[in-house]
């Protein structure tokens, strides 16, 4: 049995730091054919599965990923980073044809432009016997995926909540952005919604500007109304909506930040450890923003 079983993203990433990489108006430029040498290169995992899973695991908690893994050179950095890291690697697919890579580059101020690569694929399960896998669970943590199509993903986390396993699900702006009547069966077996602020938006389909983060924003939301509903919202903290109540918590603050990659998935990793514990809201809001300040304070995303 795990503590906390995450599905979605694995992958290697390379980062890169130095004043070469120069800048104009909140972007890099590069040239076109420009060689640059950095002053600073990290390789780490990273993907939102990954991320959480190890930030959970660092609370003392037993947690397995599931996702896919390339049978290429990079196979065996992977393997390593989730052994070291006390990540069971046991539900992991394998694929010959299969690579997630991204190259970050770094400011000095710690923003990041991402440099993205992922085999087209849209499977989380090999076999529909792979469903089970999810009943070795307390918690099931299902990451942005919104390439997978929404009936498979609503497939895994009906049987799972149906298993009497705890489902928490990060949806990305991709899947906000859809009709509600597209995710209303997904939603449906969500027991805790993480987003931030700008997917939240899109998920109400409200204009940003105009919502007022200190109201009940799921009042008269019938697909969130029995939801506990976790919207961060960066430098400002973050809002919990559960049952009509609503708690604001602030983010803890960063003298210097160094890497703001995997911010949200150490927010994530922090609430999850702690409503593991003693499943008290304002106590799981303060240790997912202790753990994202932490994490933005170091180079790589867990």
């Amino acid at each position: 049995m795990y503590d906390l079983i995450t599905i979605g993203g694995i992958s290697i990433d390379m980062y890169y730091r130095g004043d070469s990489l120069t800048q104009k108006d909140g972007r890099f430029a590069l040239a076109m054919g420009g060689k640059y040498l950095v002053d600073h290169f990290y390789s780490g995992l990273g993907g939102g599965a990954a991320n959480v899973a190890i930030g959970v695991q660092k609370h003392g908690y037993k947690t397995a990923v599931v996702g896919k893994i390339g049978n290429n050179p990079f196979k065996k950095m992977v393997l390593e980073h989730l052994e070291s890291n006390g990540v069971s690697d046991k539900l992991c697919r394998f694929d010959d044809d299969y690579m997630k890579i991204s190259s970050i580059l770094l400011s000095a101020s710690g923003e990041r432009t991402i440099i993205h690569y992922e085999t087209p694929h849209e499977r989380i399960l090999n076999s529909v016997e792979d469903i089970h896998l999810f009943e070795k669970a307390k918690v099931l943590y299902m990451s942005n995926l919104w390439r997978v199509p929404i009936d498979e993903r609503e497939r895994v986390l009906s049987h799972a909540h149906a298993s009497r396993v705890m489902t928490i699900v990060n949806l990305g702006i991709a899947d906000c952005r859809r009709p509600i009547d597209q995710i209303r069966g997904l939603l449906k077996h969500v027991d805790i919604l993480i987003v931030n602020t700008h997917e939240s938006a899109e998920l109400l389909k409200e204009p940003f500007a105009r919502i007022d983060w200190k109201a009940d924003i799921t009042k008269n939301v019938t697909y969130l109304e029995d939801k506990l509903v976790i919207v961060t919202d960066g430098v400002k903290g973050s809002y919990a909506y559960s049952n009509g109540s609503i708690h604001h918590e602030k983010a803890v603050p960063v003298s210097h930040v160094i890497d703001t990659t995997g911010a949200g998935d150490a927010y994530s990793a922090g609430f999850i450890a702690g409503y593991l514990k003693d499943k008290n809201i304002e106590h799981s809001m303060k240790l997912g923003a202790k753990h994202g300040a932490l994490i933005v304070q170091k180079m790589g995303a867990n």
